[in-house]
Order: structure tokens, then sequence, then C-alpha cells
């Protein structure tokens, strides 16, 4: 079946925005425990192997160049055993001071195995599917990466700017992780199966796929089934069951809610007046887009943004 990619303006929703957070060069034995983080954690082996263990979930050993992403932050542990005790990290790195290079080296008797830990900052008020129905663990192994992954490329690019130290190393290295996260989430979408019901598994459904484009394209467009419909070359109600069954909500559902993330964003960041943002999102009518506003975000735009601005200022 086609696959079709991520639509670019969701991971701009979700503005994620990445930075190292450690390199790590840890002799066996060792284990760190990272606590829940408030966005996405990443972690790429570039030498040796090790383990992760995520609670609920089997141990997952990785081996270099194996890659893994915690979209939503969740604690987990990395440690050189499947099994044993582990230090917290933000401990370890109060009493470790960084070599000349800015590599955290954990000292042991045993081979060493060398991590990039990046961490990753979203606009958590943006609650698109894309980021809660990743699971809670993403592992794409170095060796299962198709010959066109950029991944790989990325990682070494990755490795080459922090070892450099050169001028503008921060720009380049901030870029390339944000390039990153694209990357995991695409590479672990192509290996995935078409079972289950989620937004993602539309991404490979192309008349679904070719739905949700329309809607990302034309947010404010005067959607209906039928016209969406006649779009895909559907009845009203094959669009509806095939829509509802692979993204799980209707068509109509998801479009009011994206809308609604697209006026919440400009509510936050720009001055528009609210009758303005609702046109730009299909309502004609103030009235009207007011009260789907607090609907779905539980309070009316105007009050939505002063208590988003009362937020930031603080």
């Amino acid at each position: 079946m086609e696959r079709h990619d991520v639509p670019p303006d969701v991971l701009d929703m979700l503005r994620v925005r990445g930075s190292v957070t450690a390199c790590v060069r840890a002799h066996l034995p060792w284990g760190l425990s990272l606590h829940r983080a408030p966005g996405a954690t990443f972690h790429a082996v570039t030498a040796g192997s090790c383990w992760i263990r995520v609670a609920g979930q089997a141990p997952r050993e990785l081996q270099a160049g194996d890659v893994v992403l915690l979209p939503t932050g969740a604690a987990h542990v990395m440690a050189s055993a499947a099994t044993g005790p582990a230090q917290p990290y933000d401990r370890i790195a109060e009493q470790l001071t960084p070599e000349a290079g800015g590599e955290i080296v954990i000292p042991g008797f045993g081979s060493a195995t060398r991590l990039i830990c990046v961490a990753y900052r979203y606009d958590r008020d943006v609650a698109h599917p894309l980021v809660s129905l990743l699971p809670p663990l993403l592992l794409v192994a170095g060796q299962d990466m198709a010959d066109r992954s950029a991944l790989p490329t990325t990682l070494r690019l990755l490795e080459q700017e922090l070892s450099a130290r050169a001028a503008g190393r921060e720009t380049i290295v901030n870029r390339l992780i944000d390039v990153m996260f694209v990357q995991v989430v695409r590479a672990w979408l192509e290996r995935q199966g078409d079972e289950g019901t989620s937004w993602l598994r539309a991404l490979r459904d192309p008349i679904v796929a070719g739905t949700l484009t329309r809607m990302h394209a034309e947010p404010g467009a005067a959607w209906t089934i039928e016209r969406l419909a006649r779009a895909a070359n559907l009845s009203r109600a094959t669009l509806i069951r095939r829509f509802s069954a692979v993204v799980g909500e209707p068509p109509l559902a998801y479009l009011t809610r994206w809308r609604m993330e697209l006026a919440a964003r400009s509510l936050r960041e720009t001055d528009e007046p609210v009758g303005a943002i609702g046109r730009q999102v299909g309502y004609e009518s103030e009235f009207a887009f007011s009260r789907a506003f607090a609907r779905v975000r539980g309070r009316p735009p105007g009050r939505y943004r002063a208590v988003a601005r009362g937020e930031r200022a603080r």
C-alpha cells in the first residue's frame, strides 16, 4: 500500500524544539534512571551497547546505531544490563565534571557505551493525536534502516558537530536534532503494520490520507461530508465509515478539532481579533466560532487568550 508522510503542518503545530542534554561515555557496569520529562526524550547509541527499561514493557537491548524516542517523556532507565540498580542521572551529572569535549564519563572497569541524549520540547497545549497515539517508546534499529533513510546520515553529522566545537556549532546541532525528531517518527512509521485504529494508520490509507490532506490544506473551506466524499470519489456513508475506522472519529469531528488547534495557536501568538481568527478557520459568525471553541477548549476564545498570555508572562 502507498505510504504517506506526516502532514508538515501537524509537526509545525507541535513546535518541536530539541537540545542536547548530555553526551555520555559509560563504562561497565552502569545504570542511569531518568525521571519523566515534560516533552520528549531521545537517545542515540553511537558506540557499544546498552539496555533501555520502561515500566510496563520488557527491557530492550540497544546496539550502536540504534535510536530510541520516548514521545511523551516517559520515565526510563538506560543501563548496561537488563536488570539491576540505577542511579538518578541528575545526581550523577552533579557529581561528574564533563571532559574538555563536553562528554560526561561514568567510570568503570569494563567496555564503554557512548550515548547522545536529547530533550525535546513541544507545544503541549496543542493536543494533536500525533503524539498521543504514539507508543511510549519508539525504537529504530540501525540495522533495519532502509538504505534511503537519512537518519544515519543526520546522526553522523550530529556526532561530527558535537566533537568539532567550531563556530556555529550550537545552531547546527539544534537544527540537526529537530530534523531527527521527524526522521525517527518517519522511520518508525515505515516499519509499522496496518492494524489498529489510529491517526497514524491513516497515513497509509490513500483515501483517508487524501481527505486529511484536503482539510489540512484548506481548514477554513466550507467542507461538508458531501464535498469531501465527492473529492474522494466515495459515498458519504463509505467515507464516514472508512475515515472513522482508521482515525477513530468522523471527518467533520476531526476537522473541528484541527480548526480549534489552529485557532488556539493564533490566539496565543497573535493580536488578531477573535472574529478574524474565526473566519480563518471557517466560521463567518464570531458567535458560532466562540461557541465551538468553548465546547472544544473549555473556555471562550477571549478568556483562553488571556489565560494563555498570563501563563506565558509568569
